[in-house]
C-alpha cells in the first residue's frame, strides 16, 4: 500500500507546509505526517536531530513530496526535497532526503538519506547556483519490482546553457543515480536539444512501465516557453533510462499549435493503463497540462490533452480538454491556468480493464466566480477515457470545500491522488480554511470532502502558514 509509513496497512497521509516557520526561521519548510488509524502524527524539520541540515530563511523543506518503498521492506519511505536549499555558499542548489519508514513509525528506524550534488556526494557532479534539485519528485516500483526515484534539476546547466535542466533516476535498493539531459545518448539519444531555459526535469510523472518529464521552457519554432514532454521506460543502460519519444504541438499528430507562453508539459500525470481484452497492464495513459494555452481571443485560458502510450512508447492522442468542450462544467476565461497542476489514478487498481475506472482532476487555480472573488480557483473531475463531459464533477471553495470564498485561494494548486479520494490541498486564502480536503472521485459537483485534515487536529500544530501547499 502508497503511503504506509508504518507498515500497518492503514494508509497514512503526508502534508507539506513548505512556508512554515521553524524556531522563528521563515519559510523553513515542515511535513506532518497524518497516521491512518488514529495512531498520531509527527512532524519533520530540519531542526530536528535525525533531520540532516538546519532550518535557513527560505529553504522551503517538502516543497515537493513523493512515496515509495526504497529498501522494499513493506514500509513506505517518504521522499522530501528542498530546492531552495543552499549548500554552502551556493545559493538554491537545493537537496532530496529519503525518510525511512518503520513498524515503529517514520524516521524512527535507518537515518536518512540525503541526495544531493558533489564530486563525492550521492548525485555527483557539482552544486551550482539555482540548480534546485528536487524542484519536482516521482516515484514508484517498475514492473519488474525494482524501486526507482525521479529527481529533477530543472535549473541546471549544460555548460554554458543555464536553465537547461535535467533529471537523476536513482535505481534499485542500491540506489544507483545517473543523471540525463537532451544532449544524453547513452541508453539511446533524448529526444530535442539541450537549450537555454528549457527546464528540462520542471515535471515528472511515471507508472511502472514509463515516466514523462517536462520541458515548460522549451523553445518551438517561434514559440518560445511553448514547451514539451520526453518519454521513457525503465529498461536501463549502464544505470541510463531509455528515451522512447517526445511530445510537443509542433507534431502534426498532436492539437494545438506551438505558441509562445503555452507551456505545454507544465504539469503530468499518469496511470497504468489495461485496455479491454488484454492479459497485462503495460501502456499508460498521461495527462499534459497546458496552463498558458490560449483559447481563440480568451489568453492563458489553459487546456489538458491526453495520450495514450504502448510499451513500446508509441502514442495516441485521445483526448483534448478545456473549459469549453462539450458538456465540461464551467466556461474558460482569461487567466484560468487550466491544467496548472493535474493528478490521476485508477479507482480499481485490479480490474481486468482500466477503461472506466481512471479519473483526472485538473487544477485551475485562476478560476473566478466574480470581481470579489478573483483567482478564487477550482478543481474540475473528468473521466480519463471517454468523453470528458460525460461525467465531469466540479469543486470550488465554499462551495463543495468548507470556508468562504475569498480572493487568491488559487485552489487547485496542491492535488494528490489514491484509489479512493482525491486530495485537495488548500494552503492559500483565509487562515482558517488551510486544510488538506478529501473528496470520493465520484462526488457530485459541489459535493462535501469525507475526509479532512486540518492544523490544529488530531495532534497536528495549530500554527501554519501554507500548510497543504504538497500532499502524499
Amino acid at each position: 500500500m502508497e503511503s504506509d509509513f508504518n507498515g500497518d496497512g492503514v494508509r497514512d497521509t503526508a502534508v507539506a507546509d513548505p512556508e512554515a516557520t521553524v524556531d522563528g526561521v521563515s519559510k523553513a519548510g515542515a511535513v506532518h505526517v497524518v497516521y491512518g488509524g488514529g495512531k498520531g502524527s509527527v512532524t519533520l524539520t530540519q531542526a530536528l536531530d535525525s533531520i540532516p541540515g538546519a532550518p535557513e530563511t527560505g529553504d522551503r523543506y517538502g516543497h515537493a513530496l513523493a512515496v515509495y518503498d526504497a529498501d522494499l521492506d513493506g514500509c513506505s519511505d517518504l521522499v522530501v526535497s528542498t530546492p531552495y536549499e543552499s549548500l554552502g555558499a551556493v545559493p538554491e542548489a537545493g537537496f532530496v532526503h529519503v525518510v525511512y519508514g518503520a513498524t515503529t513509525g517514520l524516521n524512527s528506524g535507518k537515518a536518512v538519506k540525503e541526495l544531493y550534488q558533489g564530486g563525492d556526494k550521492p548525485l555527483g557532479g557539482g552544486p551550482e547556483p539555482e540548480d534546485w534539485v528536487g524542484y519536482s519528485v516521482a516515484a514508484g516500483k517498475t514492473s519488474a519490482g525494482q524501486p526507482f526515484l525521479l529527481i529533477g534539476v530543472p535549473g541546471e546547466s549544460i555548460g554554458t546553457l543555464e536553465d537547461a535542466g535535467g533529471f537523476y533516476y536513482v535505481s534499485g535498493t542500491a540506489q544507483t543515480v545517473t543523471f540525463t539531459h537532451q544532449d544524453t545518448e547513452t541508453a539511446g539519444a533524448v529526444f530535442g536539444a539541450a537549450e537555454q531555459d528549457d527546464r528540462f526535469g520542471a515535471s515528472l510523472a511515471a507508472t511502472p512501465t514509463h515516466f514523462a518529464v517536462g520541458t515548460p521552457g522549451e523553445s518551438l519554432g517561434n514559440g518560445a516557453f511553448a514547451g514539451g514532454v520526453g518519454l521513457f521506460s525503465h529498461a536501463l543502460t549502464s544505470g541510463y533510462p531509455k528515451p522512447v519519444n517526445a511530445l510537443g504541438q509542433d507534431q502534426d499528430v498532436i492539437s494545438g499549435a506551438q505558441e509562445p507562453g503555452d507551456q505545454f508539459g507544465a504539469s503530468l500525470a499518469m496511470v497504468p493503463y489495461r485496455a479491454s481484452g488484454a492479459t497485462t497492464t503495460t501502456e499508460s495513459l498521461l495527462a499534459v497540462g497546458v496552463p498558458g494555452e490560449d483559447l481563440l481571443t480568451t489568453v492563458d485560458a489553459g487546456a489538458v490533452q491526453v495520450f495514450r502510450l504502448t510499451a513500446s512508447g508509441t502514442f495516441t492522442e485521445t483526448a483534448w480538454i478545456d473549459q469549453n468542450t462539450a458538456d465540461v462544467d464551467q466556461e474558460a476565461e482569461p487567466g484560468d491556468f487550466y491544467g496548472k497542476q493535474l493528478t490521476a489514478v485508477n479507482t480499481s487498481p485490479n480490474a481486468t480493464s482500466t477503461a472506466t475506472t481512471t479519473r483526472l482532476a485538473i487544477g485551475v487555480p485562476g478560476e473566478e466566480s466574480s470581481e470579489e472573488h478573483a483567482e478564487k480557483g477550482g478543481v474540475q473531475i473528468v473521466p480519463m477515457v471517454g468523453a470528458p463531459g460525460a461525467s465531469d464533477q466540479w469543486i470550488d471553495p465554499g462551495y463543495g470545500t468548507p470556508g468562504t470564498p475569498a480572493p487568491r485561494m488559487l485552489m487547485g494548486l496542491s492535488l494528490a491522488a489514491t484509489p479512493s479520494l482525491l486530495y485537495v490541498g488548500m494552503p492559500y486564502g483565509p487562515a482558517g480554511g488551510h486544510a488538506v480536503y478529501g473528496f470520493p472521485w465520484n462526488v457530485t459537483s459541489g459535493g462535501a470532502p469525507t475526509q479532512t485534515i486540518k492544523p490544529g487536529e488530531n495532534g497536528l500544530p495549530a500554527t501554519d502558514v501554507a500548510f497543504g501547499a504538497a500532499v502524499r
